[in-house]
């Protein structure tokens, strides 16, 4: 079981025990048989010794057991001390063993030596799983891709595809590497990248990313980048390289253990010694006492408690489609007062939508079908907003004599009549009459009027704003809720941003911001306010970002700046992964303060009980050490769990 152990940052300073150690299958089963066997030659040990008084036979079944489960203990005991110059706990657990055996309690020697390679393979168990996720989002891409070369289908290793071949993805099946669709229209599951649950229609033109799933169409897509190179290797490598990242609290453990350590190991030599040669009592019982007490004190627990409920709470948040680059962020988030929120692209979609059509001579639809054959013409966002509006089953009319007029609108004859979408300014110096009123009311609520009308006057008003994404609401009502600050920091103009904060419930905004002057809002409220947080597109908002305590980038997913800007990358343009992510530092330091204090008031109390001789060997090594260990490993494990809490957000739209 130990041949296999690698170093690792997370080692116990004494025992050199891992927080997760890999093993295949064919190891484990080996583990599970050793287990077993030495179960039953233990037990009909103790049946010949306590029951049948046979204690010849006894102890020779408790040396079997002892060779056969302590093989490996004392393999990795003697490499750790002669190699690594280092007393592990399987050192000691073999010295402890051998000196059972020597002084008459062969039944005792024997139960420590199973008892510690069982409570090892459980431990070696549940480690594995509680970093599992890391391991999964690697399988995740396919190995094989099916690559079109010289008109033929051919399976090709994914490492050997190269950028602009087309593969092939049938329904079903995962997409193996990113790239562009060029032919085919299917909806693909994103989830293993940004954890939506909504499957996602992609159509010619459309990204699609290693690792995601085509539901039921088939598709042909262009390839983008090699498999070194796609969005799930960099997710990966992200979350690999922020479990190397200590938080504040993972160094001060550190720090403990490595006074803590000397200070235990010399304190088991004075109990050894002091009582013998000073007041004279017996040798055996006070070296027995002082092993118990180096393999109760052993740090193991200690040592990977909040290693491994960071480790968890990353791996958690990846396989939920946020992205954080070290547990010093996970402990930060729990500490943020104040979150400061782009509008453009971050509260709001950056795509303009149609809000309102005010009708003063023509029908709505009629007005609306005007302006669209007019704006179809023109590439401005307002006239696709315009355009997108109209049901695709509605006829345009046929326009003649089109023209742009440059910052102020456009014009065109339509069934021989002359007709103008623009702006006030248009009309303004056409001499057209238009309902001032009307738009300024329009324009109070922070949306742009867009005016339409004949050589006559103005026949109706459009009415178009930047489109509020569906999680903003929910998101500052849930933020709120919590005690925590908002703020939404734009360059639009004070009407708009205002218009925009009243409607979302963010109560304090500032407008009208050069991204400099983002820079000087973060300091100031940093100033005022303590721990802020900066939630933005990692593009524009980059210098803002990077001057928060905590940068968090929005929609990262193929954005490889916002992977390289942000502390904190949402996979997906999701707000609602903004109070996951809180309850999820939160949860996770509530779990890094659980197995601390019950490492030391569990190891705390057993240490004081080994005095009394109330504590044994094997028990020290059942429940004290490595039984103890495996719990604060389980109960990191619980950070999964709050996969499901992050959807409530979208539950009350």
């Amino acid at each position: 079981m130990h041949e296999n152990h690698k170093e690792t940052e997370d080692v116990c300073p004494v025992c050199n025990i891992k927080p997760s150690r890999d093993e295949d299958g064919e190891e484990r089963n080996k583990s599970i048989l050793i287990i077993a066997f030495s179960a039953i030659l233990l037990s009909v040990g103790l049946i010949f010794e306590f029951i049948l008084e046979w204690d010849t036979s006894a102890e020779v079944l408790f040396m079997a057991t002892s060779a056969i489960s302590g093989y490996n203990i004392a393999r990795e005991g003697f490499s750790s001390l002669m190699f690594r110059k280092k007393l592990s706990i399987d050192f000691l657990i073999m010295i402890a063993a051998v000196g059972s055996f020597f002084i008459g309690h062969g039944e005792e020697g024997a139960a420590v030596i199973f008892l510690f390679y069982l409570a090892e393979f459980l431990e070696d168990y549940a480690a594995e799983r509680a970093r599992k996720s890391i391991a999964s989002l690697m399988e995740l891409a396919p190995e094989v891709a099916t690559v079109k070369r010289n008109g033929e289908e051919v399976k090709v290793p994914v490492s050997e595809v190269d950028i602009n071949e087309v593969i092939v993805v049938r329904p079903g099946e995962k997409i193996p590497l990113d790239g562009q669709v060029i032919r085919g229209i299917s909806t693909v599951n994103q989830a293993p990248i940004t954890g939506e649950s909504v499957p996602v229609t992609k159509e010619i033109g459309d990204l699609v990313y290693a690792g995601t799933i085509n539901n039921e169409g088939f598709l042909e897509v262009k390839v983008a980048k090699r498999s070194d190179e796609t969005m799930l290797s960099k997710i990966v490598k992200l979350v690999e390289e922020a479990q190397r990242i200590k938080s504040p609290t993972e160094k001060f453990i550190d720090k403990f253990a490595k006074y803590y350590t000397p200070s235990v190991m010399f304190l088991a030599l004075c109990v050894a010694t002091i009582p013998t040669f000073i007041f004279g009592l017996p040798f055996n019982e006070w070296l027995y006492k002082s092993l118990v007490l180096l393999v109760v004190s052993c740090p193991c627990a200690l040592a990977i408690s909040t290693p491994v409920a960071m480790v968890s709470g990353i791996t958690s948040a990846a396989r939920n489609g946020v992205l954080i680059k070290g547990s010093a962020y996970v402990e930060e988030i729990n500490k943020i007062k104040v979150f400061a929120f782009d509008k453009t692209g971050t509260l709001t979609e950056g795509r303009l939508e149609v809000t309102d059509v005010i009708s003063i001579e023509y029908p709505e639809e009629e007005i609306l079908r005007i302006a669209a054959s007019l704006e179809t013409m023109s590439e401005h966002p307002i006239a696709k907003a315009i355009v997108e509006k109209i049901n695709k089953e509605v006829m345009l009319k046929g326009v003649k004599g089109f023209r742009a007029i440059a910052g102020k609108g456009v014009m065109g004859r339509i069934n021989g009549e002359t007709y103008y979408v623009g702006s006030r300014r248009l009309f303004k110096e056409l001499a057209i009459d238009y309902p001032e009123e009307e738009a300024w009311k329009l324009e109070k609520e922070g949306k742009t009027v867009i005016f339409v009308g004949n050589e006559k006057g103005v026949i109706g008003l459009i009415a178009v704003m930047d489109k509020i994404r569906d999680s903003t609401i929910p998101t500052m009502a849930e933020l709120r809720r919590k005690g925590i600050k908002t703020v939404m920091i734009t360059g639009d103009n004070e009407r708009t941003a205002k218009a925009i904060a009243e409607r979302i419930g963010i109560a304090e905004y500032r407008a009208e911001l050069l991204p400099e002057d983002k820079v000087n809002i973060i300091e100031e409220l940093s100033k005022d306010h303590g721990r802020v947080a900066m939630v933005g597109d990692g593009v524009n908002d980059a210098p803002a970002l990077a001057r928060a305590s905590v940068g968090i980038a929005m929609g990262a997913i193929g954005s490889d700046v916002s992977l390289e800007t942000a502390d904190i990358a949402l996979m997906q343009d999701d707000l609602s992964k903004i109070p996951y992510l809180i309850e999820l530092s939160k949860k996770t330091l509530e779990i890094v303060k659980e197995n601390v204090l019950a490492s030391i008031l569990i190891k705390g109390i057993f240490a004081i009980l080994v005095f009394p001789g109330l504590v044994t060997l094997w028990l020290a090594v059942a429940i004290g050490d490595m039984g103890l260990s495996l719990a604060v490993i389980l109960n990191a494990m619980r950070l999964s769990l709050i996969k499901s809490k992050a959807l409530q957000i979208h539950g009350k739209r």
